[in-house]
């Protein structure tokens, strides 16, 4: 694709996806749009090794939109970075179509290992605001990750992950399309466990008082004070 149909396909997809864009106008104005376009010529600078005009352009964008996307990412068509502010993309990252980030964002490594060292994101994946999302492994199609959650492993497709670590609470959901995607109504695994701790604590408590009342009926019984 030229750097034109970049530019048509950017419009289109922010405009599908951010109801509080208005015009096309709009959207040149948009961090997600900036930083596409800087990341588009430092990757094609990047794969020609020019490594440092790469950088070089990498970091214009991320001084115009606080949004840091490594040159050497591989990203798919239709990524879409919903305010962005924090987001970073490190270099070993691949990531296929239809991904949604928001903002606090972060795909990148767990120390100073060689290789490849950032995750893989599938397609149709949601990674909510403030997601950590650290090492070399593969968020499946189809998942969600929930907002403020870590995850440090892989994680199967058409899963919900929440929480810190985070867990899987949801799996082989049906294909969700970008526009119904929700970071709101998502499992809280605290607080089922603390539900399902009171609910014994409850049933351990009721069998307690039921064992002290047959023990004052058996004393009775037997004329024991």
């Amino acid at each position: 694709m030229g750097f034109f149909g970049h530019i048509r396909e950017e419009i289109k997809v922010i405009r599908e996806r951010d109801p509080a864009i208005h015009s096309d106008m709009e959207v040149f104005l948009y961090p997600s749009f900036k930083v596409m376009l800087h990341y588009r010529v430092a990757h094609r600078l990047y794969m020609k090794k020019h490594y440092f005009l790469a950088r070089w352009v990498s970091q214009r964008g991320v001084r115009k939109t606080g949004i840091e996307i490594h040159p050497g990412a591989q990203i798919g068509k239709g990524l879409f970075i919903d305010h962005g502010n924090g987001v970073i993309i490190g270099e070993t990252s691949i990531l296929g179509d239809n991904v949604t980030l928001y903002q606090g964002v972060t795909l990148g490594g767990t120390g100073k290992e060689h290789g490849k060292r950032h995750p893989t994101i599938g397609n149709n994946v949601m990674i909510s605001a403030g997601a950590k999302v650290l090492g070399s492994f593969t968020i499946g199609d189809n998942c969600k990750i929930g907002a403020g959650s870590v995850v440090l492993e892989e994680v199967p497709p058409n899963s919900t992950v929440v929480g810190v670590p985070g867990r899987v609470v949801k799996r082989n959901n049906i294909s969700l399309p970008q526009e119904e995607m929700d970071q709101i109504h998502l499992p809280d695994p605290v607080m089922e466990d603390l539900a399902v701790l009171q609910h014994e604590n409850e049933e351990l408590t009721n069998r307690l008082i039921d064992l002290e009342r047959e023990l004052r009926e058996l004393k009775v019984k037997n004329g024991i004070k």
